[in-house]
């Protein structure tokens, strides 16, 4: 294990394994926020997470447009969630 992961106390380590599942938070925002490159936190889960639990998020999040910020569409990038293409009438 990272001698990173070692410095997390419980509550950064939840919070990392609660980022690390949602599909919309990228692998860079936890490298920002925690420090953890993507091999850190996949160290941490496997670490933190059940055998079975550990395989079905490797699943889910490899290959994850939304979990590499290179590979985001530029929409998601910008964190604009949503922009109106129509006006009001008289605006």
């Amino acid at each position: 294990m990272p001698t990173q992961t070692l410095a997390l106390d419980a509550a950064d380590v939840s919070r990392v394994i609660e980022m690390a599942w949602e599909d919309r938070t990228p692998f860079e925002a936890i490298k920002t926020q925690f420090g953890l490159n993507e091999a850190d936190v996949i160290a941490l889960m496997r670490q933190q997470l059940k055998p079975r639990s550990f395989r079905l998020w490797r699943d889910r999040v490899q290959g994850r447009k939304t979990k590499h910020a290179a590979l985001r569409p530029v929409a998601l990038a910008g964190g604009h969630r949503h922009q109106a293409r129509h006006r009001r009438p008289g605006r």
